[in-house]
């Protein structure tokens, strides 16, 4: 096996057993779409899905739509903006329904190898429009809308499980890290810096240049109000195109 893929199974690993300690868990699943397609020499379109599950697989916890314009500055560099809207599973005085989340983003994309190895960096800045949910009828409302910002920074990193020169086609090992800090008003967060961080291992097939499918395992450690930590084990199977 790949040094570079064992010592970050090693510290997968390490993460897993830490974020364990003190944390509520559940386990919950994700699907997710992302997709890239040009529109010019220096253009292209951003649009990813994800649908995400309650604890348990119970119900659906989270819809997520994001899209945004990317300019690709060089090989290397890639900046973007966009728009997002997710609709959360909430629960109010023992009343379940659904709260709207809009975002406004912004984003920087360094990408490079290590040797063959394909590294991505990548840096989010978020403005969000949390909906803020009452009962009303004995339903959940939306009643108006409070703002956040936050800041994520996300590093991914794919292994091909066989040697190739330029990676076409085949296996792949992929190891990803990202980390949610919250700035600025600390009203309609958790009142803290640390939002939360996920942890993700996955083995994934490259059908061609255009398409990656993968499945893997998530750890979601997620900062809640007044030191309530969750552990979320997710299941996520994912698919990555690229027009």
């Amino acid at each position: 096996m790949n040094t570079r893929l064992l010592t970050g199974l090693l510290v997968f690993i390490m993460g897993m057993l830490h974020s364990d300690a003190g944390a509520q868990s559940q386990f919950s699943g994700w699907l997710a779409s992302f997709n890239t397609i040009k529109t010019g020499k220096k253009t292209s379109i951003h649009s990813d899905v994800q649908l995400r599950s309650s604890d348990q697989l119970k119900n659906m916890q989270t819809l997520l739509i994001r899209s945004g314009l990317n300019v690709h500055l060089n090989k290397k560099w890639t900046v973007t903006a966009g728009y997002a809207f997710t609709y959360n599973r909430r629960t109010v005085n023992d009343i379940i329904g659904y709260a709207p989340e809009h975002r406004i983003w912004e984003q920087v994309i360094y990408s490079h190898k290590i040797k063959m190895f394909p590294v991505l960096h990548r840096l989010r800045v978020e403005q969000r429009f949390i909906g803020q949910a009452t009962v009303q009828n004995n339903q959940l409302e939306t009643d108006g809308y409070g703002y956040a910002n936050r800041l994520r920074y996300f590093i991914r990193n794919i292994i091909p499980l066989k040697t190739q020169k330029t990676f076409a086609k085949g296996i792949f090992a992929a190891l990803q890290e990202e980390v949610f800090i919250n700035f600025g008003s600390g009203q309609y967060t958790n009142g803290e810096p640390f939002d939360q961080n996920r942890l993700y291992l996955a083995i994934g097939y490259r059908v061609n240049a255009s398409f990656d499918l993968e499945a893997g395992y998530m750890n979601q450690y997620i900062n809640g109000k007044n030191d309530a930590f969750t552990n979320n084990h997710i299941a996520l199977i994912a698919g990555y195109l690229r027009l």
